[in-house]
């Protein structure tokens, strides 16, 4: 009997910190770049409520300077949730294939989950097309950007006959940093042209229906009657909400129901979250991903 009872004690220890690694006593969200920190903060202020709501643990929001900063941090451990564009998730899977899960997507009013890079300039400019860019300023949002790079940077050279490096067509290529930033360049004449993102979907006053454009003209930063579309993309699969894999089960069903379930909870907030007008978040999985992947992983080799 001693010698069971042991042998039950020594496997109850060894079993204790597998269970205590079950628990979490925080949940953190990484929020890309796209606009400036405090709009993050601002917007994703409702999720983190509900979220210790669902949860029963402090909420922390995260707003790194770059797309590479919530990459890391979901990497790292130090990010449990983040909604990447397609290729941020496509960097986060070719480094660790085990870091995330694919849970959900945003959909547009339509029910379809694609968007666009759109190409714009200023309407004062007179510039109406990539064929009027040639030997100006085009200015991108961040290496890590589906729209405000990887897309743009495969299609417009195709367009154009020419590589983007400096001087080969556009008089010179710069990176702004996000896609607020980049708006915020072309209606300063920083840059001549810039790209960014939008459902397509919509009015163009309005900034579309949903998309950077959209929460700049919600923010009072452009009047879209002063910049004119140059460029779109073919449409591109919207990127995926995703959970750290190493959460406990039960706190990423909830998270996942939770985010699953905001546009019917919460109108407002889902249109915060999702930076605009949307049909709410809908399953999605890995699959979806693959050809952005493929494009990534070509463009770094």
């Amino acid at each position: 009997m001693k010698k069971l009872l042991a042998i039950l004690l020594t496997s109850a220890a060894l079993a204790t910190p597998a269970l205590a690694e079950e628990k979490i006593s925080e949940f953190r969200i990484g929020i890309l770049g796209g606009e400036n920190a405090q709009d993050r903060m601002t917007s994703h202020e409702c999720l983190k409520n509900y979220t210790e709501e669902a949860l029963g643990v402090p909420v922390k929001l995260f707003t790194p300077a770059d797309y590479d900063g919530v990459i890391q941090g979901l990497l790292g451990g130090t990010i449990d949730m983040a909604w990447l564009g397609a290729s941020a998730y496509a960097k986060t899977y070719l480094t660790d294939p085990e870091a995330v899960d694919v849970v959900l997507v945003k959909t547009n009013l339509d029910g379809s989950f694609a968007y666009h890079s759109i190409g714009f300039a200023r309407k004062e400019s007179g510039i109406t097309s990539l064929a009027d860019m040639k030997g100006r300023k085009f200015g991108f949002g961040d290496p890590n950007s589906t729209s405000g790079y990887l897309i743009p940077s495969v299609e417009i050279p195709q367009a154009i006959g020419a590589t983007m490096e400096n001087g080969a067509y556009f008089g010179e290529v710069v990176f702004t940093g996000g896609h607020e930033q980049t708006i915020v360049a072309v209606v300063n004449g920083d840059v001549d042209a810039g790209v960014t993102w939008a459902d397509g979907q919509g009015e163009w006053e309005d900034g579309f229906n949903s998309g950077a454009l959209r929460k700049a003209v919600d923010a009072g930063i452009v009047d879209m009657n002063d910049i004119v579309e140059i460029w779109r993309s073919k449409p591109i699969p919207e990127g995926p909400v995703v959970l750290r894999k190493k959460l406990p089960a039960d706190v990423k069903a909830r998270m996942t129901e939770l985010v699953g379930g905001m546009h019917e909870k919460d109108k407002q907030c889902a249109y915060n979250i999702a930076a605009g007008d949307t049909a709410g978040f809908k399953p999605i999985t890995h699959e979806a991903y693959e050809t952005i992947i493929a494009v990534r992983e070509a463009k770094t080799n």
